[in-house]
């Protein structure tokens, strides 16, 4: 198999990190080679983080270019549209609509972009967004939206049984958290 590339990009503290730990487990449980990075960004100033996971037969670099990757996994709009000249042509961005003003919008120096979506989708992009903020929200708390997006990018693998999934989140959630994200994972499974 050739080797396939997704990132994972968003703000600080979103859950890019778990995010990316519970692919890659998915990922190995599969029988793939899997390298995963180092988050890249001011990750605990709320800056802009990136996680590449490749994976395939024979993976020999952690490190996705412009134009490599099939899936960019975002947890906010800015993000998706910031990381979209890595996109292959044709590749999916499955996107969280929530928006986090960067600290130039804050400051009043620079004005939130309009229309992302359509932006994106103009440039190429296959683009499935939702409000996976509110399905965390439903599930008991807006900190488990990396795992609502991770069980729409779950759609995006058929082969993978939903299992595997299930699994890898029992290995990697704590307990007391683990029902809140199934809980998560099936809103954003299931649309």
């Amino acid at each position: 198999m050739e080797t396939k590339n997704i990132m994972i990009v968003g703000v600080g503290g979103q859950g890019t990190l778990l995010a990316s730990k519970l692919l890659g487990a998915v990922l190995l449980e599969q029988g793939y080679d899997v390298k995963v990075s180092e988050v890249h960004g001011m990750s605990q100033r709320g800056g802009s983080v990136v996680t590449y996971v490749r994976f395939g037969d024979l993976v020999r670099s952690p490190i996705i270019d412009r134009g490599e990757a099939d899936i960019i996994l975002s947890f906010e709009l800015l993000e998706a549209a910031r990381w979209l000249e890595y996109l292959k042509t044709g590749g999916r961005i499955i996107v969280n609509t929530q928006r986090m003003e960067p600290m130039p919008v804050i400051a009043g120096d620079a004005v939130y972009p309009e229309d992302l979506v359509t932006k994106m989708e103009g440039a190429g992009a296959l683009v499935d967004a939702d409000d996976f903020l509110r399905m965390a929200e439903e599930a008991g708390s807006a900190k488990a939206v990396n795992i609502a997006l991770m069980g729409r990018l779950s759609l995006y693998f058929p082969e993978i049984p939903e299992a595997v999934w299930q699994s890898a989140l029992e290995k990697n959630v704590p307990p007391k958290f683990l029902e809140l994200n199934r809980k998560a994972f099936a809103l954003g499974r299931n649309r």
